[in-house]
């Protein structure tokens, strides 16, 4: 029988302990100097890319509107 896909996306997901691991090996491989630098850059990432998407998603909106208003004047 196949399992479902709850199940499957909670063997992906590491728990408590792998993510005590993971630290601990960022730790070793980049020094506790190096982390906030990380973690700036990688806020700063996820910054941009919202950015990115919010632009993206006010564009389509525009478009959407556009087409709606020509379609609307047609009508007339």
């Amino acid at each position: 029988m196949l399992e479902s896909s709850e199940t499957l996306i909670r063997a992906a997901v590491p728990g408590g302990w792998e993510w005590v691991i993971i630290a601990l090996v960022v730790l070793l491989l980049f020094g506790a100097k190096r982390i906030p630098e990380l973690a700036r850059g990688l806020g700063q990432g996820i910054r941009e890319f919202k950015g990115a998407v919010d632009d993206a998603k006010q564009e389509l909106d525009d478009a959407a509107e556009t087409i709606t208003s020509d379609s609307d004047k047609s009508d007339e």
